[in-house]
């Protein structure tokens, strides 16, 4: 059986809305939350789509889109816990890789907590990076958050 890698990028812009929270791999951090259908968790978003392009699945998009009410300010982990549960029907999870990419807040006090509520959602080895934008672009202008994963998966 030959792994197969995916991977996965998500990007929502910082909101207006004061009630959002923001979510990163299913841990509140402090800031202001995420604009989105859901609860625009980039981390979960990208890592999702990695596990589903490795599984030749398709992203996120097609299995939960945008447009479906019943979808609007879920959960991002429980997305990625039905992402894993129709992934795991064919394949096994090796591990899961996050560069989250953002100005503030600092990702550094959160990771091992971050890094724990992945493993155990992909029911595999998560680790979870912080990168800044350096002043480049929307991200370096503190306009949102960004998340780029890989995934590997091993065919049954």
């Amino acid at each position: 059986m030959i792994p197969r890698v995916g991977q996965g990028f998500d990007i929502h812009p910082f909101s207006d809305d004061a009630r959002r929270r923001l979510i990163l791999a299913g841990v509140e951090l402090p800031g202001p939350g995420l604009t989105g259908h859901s609860d625009a968790d980039v981390v979960a978003h990208a890592v999702a789509d990695a596990l589903l392009g490795a599984a030749g699945m398709g992203d996120i998009g097609i299995h939960f889109p945008d447009t479906d009410p019943a979808l609007a300010g879920m959960d991002s982990m429980q997305l990625l816990a039905r992402v894993v549960a129709r992934v795991g029907e064919s394949f096994d999870i090796g591990n899961v890789d996050a560069t989250v990419i953002l100005e503030a807040p600092k990702i550094a006090p959160y990771r091992t907590q971050m890094e724990d509520r992945l493993s155990r959602t992909v029911g595999a080895p998560a680790s979870l990076k912080a990168k800044r934008g350096e002043g480049l672009g929307a991200i370096g202008r503190r306009e949102g958050v960004a998340c780029l994963a890989v995934a590997l998966v091993v065919p049954r």
